[in-house]
């Protein structure tokens, strides 16, 4: 049995009130260490400085959200402390963005800035709590840089909307910090200090409900409170560091339980029905060892990772069971003579398993952000173990060392390379299709990329591949419609209206869509039906009951139509187009007062539309009241008086004021109608009519 010597037993086991004596964090050998994360995380990630937003939750953080595009005002921080938008209770991430649109306004590099600066600051203070805990800034410095460019570590800085890893990861590692003073010198302050910096943690991101266990581990290793099997002099009970974090626990539960009421009312969680529990236990299991694979082999990393639609083979799913528990088994027999050990591991398992997906929220199957905090406890085991390994054969450290960089320079190459996907969405979605199979998200994030550009040959291809993959792809298929309604491919867009029907006969959107399809084709009764069945499936769908009050009218059936738009108003009384609807429908029925009601009421929510003025005008001069008819179709011709109908209202007005007996105004109008349209016959004819003298 190889024997260790005393300074390589304290390694291990040296109890935190006995700090190690050199190197200090302050000494100027350990300073050359922060000064190389800096520089060769900045050099990392140096491209997102040019990078813009991503549209893939950027727009619901902060390019599209009023609350945060006005900036830092007491109405945005009141709304960030009390709203559950987007599944989470994380004031402080809102806060950050408000703050950025405030400095830099919609200068994606300066939000970018600001992301890598936090992580920068996380970095930073990961290896100073190491230091401070171990002694040991060699190995430390490697944990710190394995976190700083780990290119898993990459969609958390790059990506905009995941301010609250980078933000949450900063608190986490403050608290680590604040807590290493306290366990040195308990005293209440240092633990307000240390139950402060956690609540802000939590304030950033729910993840982070793991962290009163990571400082239960640390306990046990580096800070020396506690051993395995309770010995020691300065050893504490393990009831009483349990008992010391019971207010973190505290605190950990009532954000988990927010967390949880806000995905469940937001539709966010996903029901046993879609992810069976299975299925979650077999991708949970699979994912615990894809991430330590990914971790060594950071290879075909992804935005985005599809669901399995199916549970993998029974043997891929035993053998990452095997592996979870074979690791488990070793770390915790090898824990008294290498405590860094179960404390790495643990801190991995543990830290995941809150997004590990056995409560399922969105549709992927794992995400590398995911990583972000989890893989240092993997780290640890990697900058202690080897080190530990290779000493039993008195290894020079020259080559560890050396290994170190190469390992720490060829993971800084790929993240550097992992970055450029993160510039736009069509890179990123680009690489997503590539490196996976099946990738739904992809496919359809690239169809919306290239509508938006207005390649809509393009998009439909790409909606169409993403249709290919996806189980429910009703959305989908009544979007492509959609597209090929606006082409006039109507018969075409019948088809992927059915399509999307058949996935979801209840789904009112796509009944809809079919009638509009079917209008188009001039198929009048199978569009009334089905109209009606949107109206059926969905009766507070103000524009389904408008489409069929418009459709009905088209078979005389006025009375119905009256109803149908009666109820849109009802449902949407903004709605200036139903409101119209309803007025000339009224008005075909005679009945005048009520449609000039409706009129007035139209051009109250849109005064600046020319269209409905003039149609009040005609609705007055039913009734016979020319002086208000008159009025209404100058301010028509004032607000466009270069209207296509603008020759018409014109002849129109003539004839008005010829009513009235204003033959000079009649005159003005008529020329004016024919100076804008110089074939405009009945103008023409009636100014023939009047006497030269007049004229």
């Amino acid at each position: 049995m190889v024997r260790r010597s005393a300074s390589q037993r304290n390694v291990h086991t040296r109890p935190v009130s006995r700090p190690p004596a050199s190197p200090t964090f302050w000494r100027a050998p350990v300073l050359w260490f922060p000064v190389a994360l800096i520089l060769i995380t900045i050099v990392v990630f140096a491209p997102i400085r040019s990078s813009g937003f991503i549209p893939w939750d950027d727009p619901l953080y902060v390019t599209q959200n009023p609350h945060v595009l006005g900036g830092v005002t007491a109405g945005g921080v009141l709304w960030a402390l009390t709203t559950g938008e987007q599944f989470y209770w994380h004031p402080l991430t809102w806060l950050t963005h408000m703050l950025d649109v405030q400095v830099y306004g919609l200068n994606a590099g300066g939000h970018h800035v600001t992301n890598l600066l936090l992580h920068l600051m996380s970095v930073l203070l990961l290896f100073g709590a190491l230091v401070r805990m171990t002694g040991r800034s060699g190995r430390s410095a490697f944990v710190a840089a394995l976190f700083a460019i780990h290119p898993l570590h990459v969609e958390s800085v790059a990506w905009v909307a995941e301010r609250k890893d980078v933000l949450s990861a900063f608190f986490f590692m403050l608290t680590i910090w604040t807590y290493v003073s306290y366990a040195r010198t308990p005293g209440v302050r240092r633990y307000l200090l240390v139950l402060v910096c956690f609540v802000l943690a939590l304030m950033s991101k729910p993840m982070v409900v793991t962290l009163p266990f990571v400082l239960l581990l640390l306990d046990v290793w580096p800070l020396g409170r506690v051993r395995p099997g309770g010995r020691g002099a300065e050893s504490l009970p393990w009831f009483a560091l349990v008992r010391e974090k019971l207010p973190l626990v505290a605190l950990a539960f009532a954000v988990s339980l927010v967390t949880f009421v806000n995905q469940q009312q937001a539709g966010s969680m996903r029901t046993l029905a879609g992810f069976p529990l299975g299925l979650r236990l077999a991708n949970a299991l699979v994912s615990y060892v894809a991430y330590i694979a990914n971790m060594v082999w950071p290879a075909g990393l992804a935005a985005y990772y599809p669901y399995p639609t199916s549970a993998p083979t029974w043997w891929i799913v035993l053998s990452a069971l095997l592996v979870i528990l074979l690791v488990s088994a070793l770390v915790t027999w090898a824990a008294d003579r290498h405590p860094y050990l179960p404390v790495g591991w643990f801190w991995y398992v543990g830290t995941l398993l809150p997004v590990i997906g056995l409560i399922q929220v969105g549709t992927q199957a794992r995400a590398d952000r995911f990583t972000y905090i989890p893989l240092i406890g993997l780290f640890l085991i990697g900058a202690w173990g080897i080190p530990d390994l290779l000493s039993r054969w008195r290894w020079s450290p020259i080559p560890l060392i050396a290994a170190a960089t190469a390992v720490i320079l060829v993971f800084a190459t790929v993240s550097r390379a992992q970055v450029c996907y993160w510039k736009d969405g069509f890179a990123l979605w680009e690489r997503a299709a590539a490196v996976t199979t099946g990738n739904q998200q992809a496919y359809a994030s690239l169809g919306q990329l290239l509508e938006e550009q207005g390649r809509v040959d393009e998009a439909i291809a790409r909606y169409r591949e993403a249709c290919r993959f996806m189980q429910e792809a009703s959305g989908l298929h009544t979007r492509i419609g959609m597209l090929l309604m606006q082409q006039g491919r109507a018969a075409e867009a019948n088809v992927e209206f059915s399509l999307a029907l058949k996935s979801q006969p209840n789904n009112a959107v796509a009944h809809y869509n079919v009638a509009r399809a079917l209008d188009a084709q001039g198929k009048t009764n199978e569009a009334i039906e089905q109209y009606g069945a949107a109206v059926r499936c969905q009766p507070q769908s103000a524009v389904a009951h408008e489409g069929l009050g418009r459709e009905l009218a088209k078979q005389g059936r006025v009375s119905e139509e009256i109803h149908e738009l009666v109820e849109a108003v009802r449902i949407r009384p903004d709605w200036a187009l139903a409101h119209n609807s309803l007025a000339l429908a009224l008005a075909a029925q005679g009945r005048l007062d009520e449609a000039i009601r409706e009129a007035l009421e139209v051009v109250r929510l849109e005064p600046d539309n020319a269209e409905w003025h003039s149609n009040l005008s005609v609705f007055f001069g039913e009734r016979g009241d020319t002086k208000k008819a008159i009025e209404q179709l100058e301010l028509a011709l004032k607000l466009a008086p270069r209207h296509p109908e603008a020759a018409t209202w014109h002849y129109n007005l003539a004839a008005m004021f010829d009513r009235i007996g204003d033959k000079a105004m009649v005159v003005e109008h008529l020329e004016a109608a024919l100076k804008l349209n110089p074939q405009y016959e009945p103008a023409r004819r009636a100014l023939a009519n009047i006497p030269a003298n007049v004229r």
